[in-house]
């Protein structure tokens, strides 16, 4: 049995669609402010988790905790819904798995919480200095989960994902760069100064992944990253998107500050994924084939609407 939070999400209904598929019992929790996804085969509880922390789910099922509001730009704007989100809905779902007893507690970090490492490929003993709130409040959710298996004995697993793409994606630069060419294809404003490098994973290689560390991983608690091995340029993002739109618009940049897309961006993110590779799984695809499949399920799905 699986309980998964934010199962109407992004990451949260890819993995609902792939458990049930494999003939499994899924409870989603979630309340449809950001995701609508719903697949009929899985069980839906609409709440609100940053006031309820007393959700009934089956004993000793294993729960997915990815819900949050995964705009990390938007946290340094919109501070006090980020913390409620991010850190509050984390500790109200802790209450509930420590109440019902749940066999593994697994939850969704980010890569953001190393903030500009200083080590790239960055391990998951690097240092820990988050730029955004984001990252800061998935800290926060870490050190809780820490906390709870250790003080009451909840199998965990934090894991810091890098940027994840494809399929029903509705944030992050390839859905901005996309939208933004089928307004006007004559001109793209870029955010930051087209340099900025980061590792992306499509979501089907995220999927086996966080599936894998839930069934696989042994021990009270564990951190792994799960991303790629190589990384890709903002301006090569926008390369993909034009090629396959069938574009040549003229690049605006748009820097807030050393060649950031915004206050809190970071510009260089690749993980150290050997930790995760050791047990077993490694990416199918590479961070451009993420990009570039994710271009083309995009724009699938706006052709379909």
């Amino acid at each position: 049995m699986y309980v998964i939070t934010g199962g109407a999400g992004y990451i949260g209904g890819h993995l609902t669609d792939y458990l049930v598929e494999k003939g499994e019992e899924v409870v989603v929790i979630d309340d449809f402010s950001y995701g609508k996804y719903v697949n009929n085969k899985a069980v839906y509880k609409k709440t609100d988790l940053r006031f309820n922390a007393d959700v009934e789910i089956p004993k000793d099922s294993i729960l997915f905790h990815l819900a949050a509001n995964p705009d990390v730009r938007t946290s340094m704007i919109h501070v006090q819904e980020h913390f409620e989100r991010d850190v509050k809905v984390t500790l109200n779902t802790l209450e509930i798995a420590r109440k019902y007893d749940v066999k593994k507690f697994v939850f969704a970090s980010s890569s953001t919480v190393y903030g500009e490492a200083k080590v790239i490929p960055t391990p998951e003993d690097s240092e820990l200095k988050p730029i955004s709130n984001y990252g800061l409040f998935k800290l926060l959710g870490e050190k809780m989960v820490e906390y709870y298996s250790r003080v009451y004995g909840i199998k965990a697993v934090s894991i810091r994902l890098a940027n994840v793409t494809g399929g029903r994606i509705s944030h992050g630069v390839i859905y901005d760069f996309v939208n933004k060419l089928l307004k006007d294809n004559n001109k793209l404003e870029i955010l930051g100064n087209g340099k900025q490098k980061k590792s992306y994973i499509y979501i089907t290689d995220t999927i086996i992944g966080l599936v894998l560390l839930a069934e696989k991983n042994t021990g009270l608690y564990s951190v792994y990253n799960l991303g790629n091995e190589d990384w890709i340029t903002v301006d090569e993002i926008a390369k993909i998107v034009e090629e396959e739109m069938g574009v040549s618009p003229k690049h605006i940049y748009v820097d807030a500050g050393e060649g950031r897309g915004w206050f809190g961006d970071v510009r260089f993110m690749l993980l150290d994924i050997k930790k995760i590779k050791e047990i077993g799984w490694k990416p199918k695809y590479t961070s451009r084939d993420a990009v570039r499949l994710a271009v083309r399920d995009l724009l699938n799905e706006l052709h379909k609407n």
